[in-house]
């Protein structure tokens, strides 16, 4: 879903953020009986390998794709062959295509299976069952769902709910358990935790540790720490930061915390494709400030080509804090 986050839907205490989303709790009683039906309905499919799902319960920006990769990451450590799903969102190929990030660009699959597939066998499809069907095909062990919680049409060996555990005094990480469009859920949160095995809670580097309120909101499901760690400080000297993720925010208190001289920062949709027009703007914003121009590494796959060497990518990671125990999560499932 392409789109700004609305910060009121996270908001406690504005006006506005209660007037609004009064007005849309009837669509969003419409939005949740019909997820509720769809799932309810469907007939989940055996594809011969386990599945995981790697989901949330909020219309995007809860970090699922760098949990994912790190999932992979620590199967393939563990010698199983495990490849990604992903439907290819922003991609004009509806699939099963294996990702190639040396043919596809984000235009062909999509920004985030290009991410996935940096470690190891990635695959878009429309059709979730299609793809894990030829993931297995092609030797998979294991399939790792991203964003697959709410996608009921495969068989699924674990699945794992990922959320945003930066929360601040002001915000609520769930806004308050308002489903789309009066609120950032995408089901009610009762609901999806139903449906899942545990929970990972994904921080900042910098914090000592998620709110005991936000952990109790999951019990009896076991939680799990994750926190995003950047592969390399930020570029030194004055920088411009854009972005275009679900929660732009985040990635300009990211920077700023992470020590980078940031001068500005401009936010952009969910999945935007730049034009030329914002790339020239995000220039000129360069030149004010005799500045570099910095993104995440989501953002910087859909940059045009002839953009990439003027634009450096800050990637991060997700560690888990306990990466013992999620393993033998993981194995668990595997030989299930």
């Amino acid at each position: 879903m392409k789109l700004n986050t609305p910060r009121w839907w996270y908001s406690r205490d504005d006006r506005h953020a209660r007037v609004a989303r009064t007005l849309l709790k009837p669509a969003s009683w419409l939005w949740a009986w019909a997820t509720a039906r769809r799932i309810a309905r469907a007939a989940p499919v055996d594809v011969g390998a386990p599945v995981i799902s790697v989901g949330n319960l909020t219309v995007g920006g809860s970090g699922k794709t760098p949990v994912a990769r790190e999932v992979i990451r620590l199967l393939r450590e563990a010698g199983v062959d495990a490849h990604a799903l992903s439907r290819g969102y922003g991609g004009r190929l509806e699939g099963p295509v294996r990702v190639d990030p040396a043919v596809h660009a984000a235009a062909d699959v999509g920004d985030e299976p290009l991410m996935l597939a940096e470690g190891g066998p990635a695959w878009i499809a429309r059709d979730r069952p299609a793809g894990a069907r030829a993931a297995v095909g092609a030797g998979a062990q294991a399939v790792v769902l991203d964003d697959g919680h709410q996608n009921p049409s495969l068989n699924k060996a674990l699945s794992l709910i990922v959320v945003d555990g930066e929360t601040r005094d002001e915000e609520w990480p769930f806004g308050d358990g308002g489903v789309f469009p009066s609120g950032p859920m995408r089901e009610p949160l009762k609901a999806g935790l139903a449906r899942a095995d545990a929970v990972v809670v994904l921080l900042p580097t910098d914090a000592r540790g998620a709110d005991p309120e936000l952990l109790a909101l999951f019990r009896p499901l076991p939680v799990f720490i994750a926190r995003l760690v950047a592969d390399a400080r930020p570029p030194s000297g004055p920088l411009v930061g854009f972005a275009g993720i679900a929660k732009p925010w985040k990635v300009e208190r990211s920077l700023i915390a992470a020590g980078a001289d940031l001068k500005d920062f401009a936010p952009f949709p969910d999945h935007a494709a730049f034009a030329e027009r914002d790339l020239h703007f995000l220039a000129e914003r360069a030149a004010l400030h005799q500045a570099r121009l910095v993104t995440t590494e989501k953002d910087w796959a859909r940059l045009p080509p002839d953009w990439r060497a003027r634009v450096a990518a800050w990637p991060v990671r997700a560690r888990f804090d306990d990466a013992p125990a999620v393993l033998a999560l993981l194995r668990r499932a595997v030989q299930s």
